[in-house]
């Protein structure tokens, strides 16, 4: 009788832990650097890049590859093409473009690398971000900003997203 109790118990906690091991979080963190004396701010994100491929096949309905090894040079155009329209940074309240450098793979996570160039000095910074937010509306993005000695950040999400650095 006793062993049966354990196999239910035992049983009943392999369900537990299997049900937490089943939900995905979905979350990126984007860290945002200014650089004064290269009067530049430097981006560096990092996205699950099995939920960015999930996106971008939502947003342009094609198959794309990026960060694994059937990654073509067309999916990488239309990796900057959504970074481009998803990913918004406004310095003293003006839009800035971002210049891709470079990305990288490290696990499951796709590194990408950007920045901003002529920037003297940084009053406000407004950052609006909805990568993967059509794919998955509970996704949340981590922005970690480090300008005029000061580290701040904001937590944006479907609901809000949009934050404004001082």
């Amino acid at each position: 009788m006793k062993s049966i109790g354990k196999c239910f118990l035992i049983l009943f906690v392999a369900i537990g832990l299997l049900s937490f091991g089943m939900h995905k979080f979905y979350t990126a963190i984007y860290q945002i650097e200014f650089v004064p004396k290269k009067k530049m701010i430097q981006i560096t994100t990092r996205i699950f890049y099995d939920d960015l491929n999930e996106a971008l096949e939502a947003k342009y309905h094609k198959r794309t590859f990026v960060g694994t090894e059937k990654e073509t040079p067309e999916d990488l155009v239309v990796l900057k093409k959504y970074l481009a329209e998803k990913f918004i940074i406004k310095v003293n309240g003006q839009s800035k473009s971002m210049n891709f450098i470079s990305k990288e793979v490290e696990d499951n996570v796709l590194i990408c690398y950007l920045s901003i160039k002529e920037i003297a000095k940084i009053k406000t910074l407004e950052v609006e971000n909805t990568i993967i937010m059509e794919k998955h509306s509970e996704q949340q993005n981590i922005i970690q900003a480090n300008f005029n000695g000061e580290k701040q950040s904001l937590l944006l999400t479907s609901d809000n997203f949009k934050g404004m650095l001082k």
